[in-house]
């Protein structure tokens, strides 16, 4: 086999959006991964929903390709 051929498989610390903090091991070059989104936070766990502005898209769209008036 071709020496050098796999990465690095080292420790790293990974820590959470809510301050959890834990150790695996990972083929990353930083020492630390930082998630932005996790079960804490993210809207498929938490039941919670954002709301985009639909109302505002529709109107675009109709001003953009409706018909034209009279």
């Amino acid at each position: 086999m071709k020496k050098d051929l796999h990465p690095k498989y080292k420790l790293i610390t990974v820590r959470l959006a809510d301050g959890t903090e834990f150790q695996t091991r990972s083929t990353m070059k930083a020492d630390t991964y930082i998630s932005e989104v996790d079960s804490t936070n993210h809207p498929f766990y938490t039941g919670r929903r954002q709301y985009v502005d639909t109302a505002g898209r529709v109107e675009k769209f109709h001003r953009r390709y409706g018909k034209k008036g009279s």
